[in-house]
């Protein structure tokens, strides 16, 4: 890797030395930046082809630089000699200026190391592109090495080339001299240009109809770059010393056969011995082989023949050349039209823009991106043909990667968006509105395309406001939430609300159900739906419009209505609007469907609610009889006495006495927390260990006066009671102590008259059992003890 990496290095740093070393103190560094190396052309491809920028304006354009180092090994004459031919040829292509040859931006300028001039933006020679490597940056340059060419730019070119002719035959009366691959430019844009004019030749009397030129003899000791390519050269030229523009034509045709047979010339010329090789070449050409011929299509394989033809006067001039069916093709057509729109009024354009679409699939993606959309975008100063060139645009960026788009079509559209007339600019663009969200950066989404769809919604004219809200649906999918909610809702409902035109207004009311979608729910329920209360109308395309909302919120999957917000909102407010007097009985009828629809589902939704807290109450119910029922048979396990009964119930009543009133519980999140504490709190309950029986403390009499004859009926009863009902008492065993049955009377509560019935008596001696009384002896005893009671009260009465 790191060796891979010195290998760039060393590379990069040595194309940069060269091209400074080239350049450095060159005049045309002064206001141009000169770049990377890019190709080669001229006479022999000494021309080093550099890109570069012009300092001042930023202008894109390509450096020719000479190195003069290419020419130390000849002597001082032939060095002169060379310079000197170079220099002549850019000052000839200097001061001819044409569609069809190559544009000088900055005259030639010579310093001590180099000769350099500017002209357009330069993409190759064709010689290059036809596989000629000479003088080229090493490793070629990718974009070279795999550059094809496709039938219709060999055909528009090859009609160039033609074109350029006939422009220097007719118009300059010149010959060129040295029309050849390495001689014919390629530009930015694909078109082909022609360059050295080295050894061209000017008509000797150019006033008169029939030009003529004087031709100089070939001279083998001159340097190659002194002398024009003789594989190009017409035989005339060498054998006979005489040239016209015939001779030029026979050129064309070596031209046109090494086109379409990778840059090879007809024949292979021997330098070193010119003059014999040119004599063979003769009596080939005058019985040309078919096989020679067989790689040019046929359609112009018989005009090939003829401009390759021994006697010049067979030959078809540059002018006839330009009108042969073989460039009748339907892209070069395309391509000469746009070359010659300058000349074309708006009329016309129009015509010619509205039929492009169906020509542009035919063409192949290079020709369309480098040679028509630049011509297309140059029409975007013009407002009146925005509308007839946009679509054309639009179709081309469909057909870009998403870079290509945003490198060679955004910025020229950017401008383009702010407009807004025509009208017909808003429409071509909401109907692509799809493939600008889909490419364009997010950024210059933000900035350019929404900000014109806000504007197509706020503008004066209805016809653009119905066009955008019927457009929207068709991409709100591509539109960001947030910029959905905070800017292109409100827009919709403020033109919903502010409008007097009725078709805005359903429009905007359609466009709303549309996009529900692509809402949430809570944003649909809390603005979409109080805004339908808000809207004045009562036509019944609106109350339709606001049904349609209704009924696509209730009854959309990822939306729905809450009951509360049925029963309290929506019901309510279609309830009014169905017995609207505008509204005919089919209408009438769609809105009682909805109603009844929502009836059916709130009915539904709250019976099952009803049902299930029916049912969770019927739970929590035997969930405490069941508590109940365990409670009680752990404390009648653990001690029998009526005490423990009392308190085992007492406690059972305790536990249900601090429920609430069930049948009035709702299903709310609170309440469901709180049925939670509470059976919790039961379960605590049952697992508390039984409350032990606690001994008694007498109480302190009480000083207060006593109700003695209340006081007397009591005991009385107590001491019928205790006859009544009181068991027989098993004997005493020796040792033994008597103790009373305990008292059902609770703490707290003991007889006012001091007695504490809880209280034991003992029996002295040896604990035998006294004869006589038998079972009823504890019985005779508290009887006893009940009348001491009673008549020690009453006597306290008397006193």
């Amino acid at each position: 890797m790191e060796s891979m990496l010195n290998k760039l290095k060393s590379t990069v740093t040595k194309v940069t030395a060269d091209m400074t070393s080239a350049v450095m103190g060159n005049p045309v560094t002064r206001e141009f930046e000169v770049g990377r190396h890019i190709a080669s052309g001229g006479p022999g491809m000494c021309w080093r082809i550099y890109n570069g920028t012009k300092k001042s304006t930023k202008q894109e354009v390509a450096v020719f630089v000479f190195d003069k180092k290419m020419v130390e090994k000849y002597q001082k004459f032939d060095k002169d000699q060379i310079i000197e031919s170079l220099k002549r040829g850019v000052q000839q292509l200097t001061r001819l200026r044409h569609p069809r040859l190559l544009t000088v931006q900055h005259p030639l300028e010579e310093s001590r190391d180099c000769l350099a001039f500017c002209t357009e933006p330069v993409f190759a020679s064709l010689s290059n592109v036809l596989g000629q490597w000479d003088n080229l940056p090493s490793p070629v340059p990718t974009d070279i090495k795999d550059y094809k060419l496709y039938d219709v730019e060999t055909k528009y070119g090859l009609l160039q080339i033609s074109e350029g002719l006939s422009f220097l035959h007719s118009g300059v009366k010149m010959v060129h001299g040295n029309l050849c691959l390495e001689n014919v430019i390629l530009n930015k844009s694909g078109a082909w240009k022609i360059m050295g004019f080295d050894f061209s030749i000017s008509s000797t009397n150019p006033s008169d109809a029939e030009p003529k030129y004087s031709c100089k003899e070939w001279e083998p000791n001159l340097p190659p770059l002194c002398l024009p390519n003789p594989e190009y050269l017409a035989p005339e030229y060498i054998l006979s010393v005489s040239c016209d523009a015939a001779s030029d034509m026979y050129s064309l045709g070596v031209v046109m056969h090494a086109v379409f047979n990778e840059g090879k010339p007809v024949f292979q010329v021997n330098k070193h011995d010119i003059f014999k090789s040119f004599s063979r070449q003769l009596d080939q050409l005058s019985r040309l082989s078919p096989t020679m011929l067989n790689k040019i299509p046929e359609e112009v394989r018989e005009h090939v023949k003829m401009l390759l033809s021994v006697t010049p006067n067979v030959r078809p001039d540059a002018d006839q050349m330009t009108k042969i069916p073989f460039f009748d093709d339907v892209g070069a057509v395309t391509l000469a039209y746009f070359d010659s729109l300058f000349q074309r009024d708006n009329l016309q354009k129009s015509q010619f823009y509205k039929n492009l679409p169906k020509v542009l699939p035919k063409l192949p993606k290079r020709v369309v991106v480098y040679r028509i959309l630049p011509a297309l975008t140059s029409e975007f100063v013009n407002p009146d043909m925005v509308p007839f060139v946009l679509p054309n645009v639009l179709l081309i960026a469909e057909e870009c990667t998403k870079d290509e788009y945003v490198r060679l079509i955004l910025p020229d559209l950017s401008p383009v968006f702010k407009q807004q007339e025509p009208v017909q600019i808003l429409l071509i663009f909401l109907q692509k509105m799809d493939l600008l969200l889909t490419k364009t950066p997010p950024e210059d989404i933000k900035n350019s395309v929404l900000p014109m769809v806000y504007r197509a919604l706020e503008a004066p004219s209805i016809q653009i406001q119905e066009l955008c809200l019927n457009i929207i649906p068709t991409f709100a999918n591509l539109i960001e939430y947030p910029s959905m909610k905070n800017a292109l809702i409100p827009r919709i409902k403020s033109a919903c609300l502010q409008t007097s035109s009725l078709a805005v207004r359903v429009n905007s009311l359609v466009c709303l159900g549309k996009i529900l979608e692509y809402l949430d729910k809570w944003y649909v329920i809390d603005e979409i739906l109080p805004f339908l209360q808000q809207i004045p109308s009562r036509e019944p395309a609106v109350l339709m419009g606001v049904l349609g909302i209704y009924k696509c919120t209730f009854s959309h999957k990822k939306l729905g209505i809450p009951k509360e917000h049925l029963a309290a909102k929506s019901l309510p407010h279609l309830v009014s609007l169905s017995i609207d007097n505008n509204l005919n009985l089919n209408q009438f009828n769609s809105f009682m469907a909805v109603i009844k629809d929502m009836l059916t589902r709130m009915e539904a939704e709250h019976k099952t609610k009803l049902e299930q807290l029916h049912s969770m109450q019927e739970q929590q119910r035997s969930m405490n009889i069941n508590t109940s029922q365990t409670n009680q048979s752990e404390e009648t396990k653990r001690s029998p006495s009526p005490g423990n009964q009392v308190r085992g119930h007492f406690l059972h009543n305790e536990g249900r006495g601090d429920c609430p009133d069930e049948a009035n519980m709702s299903l709310t999140l609170e309440e469901k927390q709180r049925l939670a504490k509470e059976q919790e709190q039961a379960a605590k309950l049952r697992n508390q260990p039984a409350l032990a029986p606690q001994s008694i403390k007498p109480a302190t009499p009480s000083t207060q006066a006593k109700d003695l004859t209340s006081c007397l009926l009591n005991n009385m009863t107590s001491l019928g009671s205790l006859s009544l009902t009181s068991p027989p008492r098993p004997g005493l065993i020796q040792g033994s102590t008597i103790s009373a049955y305990p008292s059902t009377t609770p703490m707290g509560s003991m007889a006012s008259n001091g007695y504490n019935p809880t209280m034991g008596f003992q029996t002295g001696g040896q604990g035998m059992r006294p004869p006589g009384p038998g079972l009823y002896g504890g019985m005779t005893l508290t009887l006893c003890s009940a009348l001491s009671n009673v008549c020690g009260g009453f006597i306290s009465f008397l006193t």
